[in-house]
């Protein structure tokens, strides 16, 4: 049996659920109902009217409504479906993998894992409700890109017919981004140690603004910055335009060869960027990466809902 590598990406599964803490701040307290009275059997899986009831609670942190109860019934069988087939193929993620992928959530939410299951049980919801649809989406995402990873592939023959069908315009209407260039940087830091006054950093910062003065080549740079105490160059980094988000793409190209970025404030001091140099690429474009990711995003879609199809009329689903 093919075994298809669990992928680590960020899990997508709840983009609601940021909002669950001021969304469980509105919801009384509800003592669930314990039976678990059979509500489906899923290939002698049961589903239990207690987990359409765990569900329908977190899906509730979503919309603010209750969804019908068929509605999370089927949300349910689907990911029993899901979790099945991906283990025919080696798809399944350890206990440790979920419960890191639960810990992402929460930091997202800037709760640790402790208070995000605290919240959650204080409302009457168990942890596993969540961790139970997070393992469905991550098998389900992996078991889809391996099986049909041929199939999702976007051509540049695609992209580029998307591009003139849509007159090379964006979301918004507006004429795209159709340059790309091919940037090759070094980060610089000003070192400010934690918990310096404020005075500290302004003065790093002046000294900052006197320095981007000086400097006219990346070799400057490096001979400066190299022998400086509380101060460091990194290694060159090189991204094209459609790596970098448009702030940062519109602040290097009104940067001249050679020349440092404006002093930026971060946590660890004073930071710029040596731009070494700005050549016009065909590799990719800010607006092509939008297009290939929109019509992969398609692709996936269907891809997954046709599958899924395809799995529940051959699975045995039985009603009580």
């Amino acid at each position: 049996m093919r075994t298809i590598l669990l992928n680590r990406f960020p899990v997508r599964v709840l983009p609601w659920i940021v909002t669950a803490t001021l969304a469980l701040a509105l919801m009384g307290c509800v003592t669930p109902s314990y039976a678990q009275t059979v509500a489906v059997m899923v290939n002698g899986v049961p589903i239990t009217n207690f987990d359409i009831e765990q569900r329908t609670k977190l899906d509730f942190l979503s919309t603010h409504k209750s969804a019908p109860r068929q509605q999370i019934m089927e949300e349910l069988i689907d990911e029993k479906l899901k979790i099945k087939e991906a283990k025919q193929f080696s798809v399944d993620p350890t206990s440790s993998d979920i419960d890191a992928a639960f810990a992402e959530m929460s930091a997202r939410m800037r709760l640790t894992p402790d208070q995000l299951t605290k919240t959650l049980e204080s409302q009457g919801i168990r942890p596993d409700t969540l961790k139970q649809r997070i393992r469905a989406d991550m098998v389900w995402g992996s078991l889809v890109r391996g099986r049909f990873k041929e199939s999702l592939q976007v051509s540049e023959k695609e992209v580029a017919a998307a591009a003139v069908a849509q007159g090379d315009k964006d979301e918004k209407g507006d004429k795209a981004d159709t340059e790309s260039f091919e940037y090759k940087m070094q980060p610089i830091v000003l070192i400010v140690p934690r918990g310096s006054p404020p005075t500290t950093m302004e003065l790093r910062r002046k000294e900052a603004e006197t320095l981007r003065g000086r400097i006219q080549t990346c070799d400057e740079a490096n001979a400066l910055f190299k022998s400086m105490q509380n101060a460091a160059i990194r290694d060159t980094v090189i991204k094209t335009s459609a790596d970098l988000p448009p702030v940062l793409r519109e602040v290097l190209d009104k940067t001249p060869i050679g020349h440092l970025t404006e002093p930026e404030v971060t946590k660890q001091g004073i930071e710029m960027v040596a731009l070494c140099s700005r050549t016009p690429t065909t590799v990719d474009t800010p607006r092509k990466k939008e297009i290939r990711e929109k019509m992969y995003a398609s692709k996936f879609e269907a891809k997954s809902k046709a599958y899924l199809q395809q799995i529940r009329k051959a699975a045995m689903i039985e009603y009580r």
